[in-house]
């Protein structure tokens, strides 16, 4: 049985990355956590009808 291995990953650049981390981003207050988007309502996916009763229809012998 022949079994051939994925060569290991290179490891990251653990010191640049980590550099990227050491200060958090400012913090957001409250205040500015308003959605800015008008909502909808999301359609009726069975557009009013009765998808069981039609099933039902659809299949019985």
């Amino acid at each position: 049985m022949d079994v051939t291995r994925s060569p290991a990953p290179a490891p990251a650049p653990a010191s640049r990355d980590a550099a990227e981390y050491r200060e958090l981003p400012r913090r957001i207050a409250v205040e500015d956590m308003i959605e800015t988007h008008e909502t909808r309502d999301a359609p009726d996916p069975t557009m009013g009808r009765d998808t069981e009763t039609e099933f039902l229809l659809r299949n019985a012998e």
